[in-house]
């Protein structure tokens, strides 16, 4: 089938056939007009509607064709070279006829694991096609996918992006048997039939097929954490239940309630709100005190003029929560100095290289009794003591 495909390299297929490029017929053009000006009426910058658009195409014709670009193009004010682009960058859009039904193998690791490799080698193998090639009849278009999004029921294969679950090679080989041989495919979560290439493409774009409520939606292994949680009366905190929950977890009394709505963004004491409520306007912060709960001089002067404030013996500094649960009055303990080698003391402020020595010396806890003097050995590895005041030195 080389013929019935664009120029292809190393890295796919790049260009679409020429054929693709001639222009829609009359009727088929007004609908795709159509439809696209109501997926555009979507967007505040119809730009946007793009990628839609795209899927529309493929839609009509099975894959991103020359005169679907030129037309996508034209409706968006975009050149075609903007459009290729994004159609080459996504793999869900083709740049050849693609099958009737495209079926993904993920091979990604878990999946590979517990056998997706093996399948894929068995299916690719059984249809006698590569990744991204088509069966002679068209009905196949086969996929090598990085992750079908549904680890808990590995391996698993897509066909047109519905899943088929705990797949082996047998079971995929039977799968692609019953697409070619026309006959009704079930997915094993999803609708209860399997739909075109064309026919999704068309969802994708934006328009309904009536089938979103059919089939299941989610199966056993993805909602087992969910029944342990119910099992186990575990629930997540939500509006005023997360107060309560801190609460009987020993984070102190729970605030206030507020009029926000359940499951609405709360300020915590460790959100940037609530940082930004308790920050000191800057005319009246001690710069100097960077120190979490240290009283500052209004601090002081509001307690000196409380009425009802009474002498308490210094208990050290309060230390507020900072969020993670923890409340309550600190003692700071008295830290001993560190031992600090301290240079001898100097007649007057050197200059020059000789401030360097000493400034180096001091840094590298050289011995006081070390000559730092610009005649000494420190700068000079070699032994050189030659005075480069000059600048004829080194």
């Amino acid at each position: 089938m080389a013929g019935d495909f664009g120029l292809q390299s190393a890295s796919g297929h790049l260009t679409v056939p020429e054929e693709s490029k001639e222009r829609y017929p009359a009727d088929v053009e007004a609908t795709f007009r159509a439809d696209a000006a109501e997926v555009i009426a979507r967007y505040p910058q119809k730009r946007s509607a793009l990628l839609p658009l795209l899927h529309l195409v493929q839609s009509v014709d099975g894959y991103v064709t020359g005169r679907g670009i030129d037309l996508c193009a034209e409706l968006l004010d975009l050149t075609t070279a903007e459009v290729s682009g994004v159609a080459t960058f996504y793999t869900q859009y083709k740049r050849h006829p693609n099958g009737e039904y495209t079926v993904g193998v993920c091979t990604n690791t878990l999946c590979a694991v517990m056998g997706g490799d093996e399948i894929w080698d068995a299916v690719s193998e059984h249809l006698g096609i590569g990744h991204d090639e088509t069966t002679e009849d068209g009905k196949i278009t086969l996929e090598r996918v990085e992750c079908n999004a549904a680890c808990d029921y590995a391996p698993v294969v897509m066909a047109n992006w519905e899943f088929f679950d705990n797949q082996t090679p047998d079971s995929t080989k039977e799968l692609v048997d019953d697409l070619r041989a026309g006959k009704e495919v079930r997915p094993t979560r999803g609708p209860n039939r399997l739909c075109t290439f064309k026919q999704v493409s068309r969802t994708l774009a934006g328009f309904s097929d009536g089938l979103a409520d059919e089939g299941v939606g989610a199966g056993p292994a993805s909602l087992l954490g969910l029944e342990i949680a119910q099992r186990n009366g575990w629930s997540a905190p939500e509006g005023e239940g997360a107060h309560a929950s801190a609460s009987a977890h020993g984070s102190g009394s729970a605030p206030a309630a507020t009029d926000e709505a359940p499951g609405s963004t709360e300020t915590t004491p460790a959100s940037d709100d609530a940082k930004a409520d308790k920050t000191e306007p800057a005319a009246q912060r001690d710069e100097t005190d960077d120190t979490p709960g240290e009283k500052h001089e209004g601090d002081a002067k509001a307690a000196d003029d409380s009425d009802d404030a009474t002498p308490t013996k210094d208990e050290g500094p309060a230390v507020v929560s900072t969020g993670d649960g923890v409340q309550g009055v600190a003692r700071q303990a008295e830290a001993k100095a560190d031992a600090v080698d301290v240079a001898p003391g100097q007649k007057s402020e050197p200059t020059g290289k000789a401030r360097r020595a000493v400034v180096s010396a001091q840094t590298a806890s050289v011995p006081t009794d070390h000559d730092a003097s610009p005649e000494a050995t420190l700068f000079d590895a070699t032994g050189d003591d030659t005075d480069d005041s000059d600048g004829k030195g080194k």
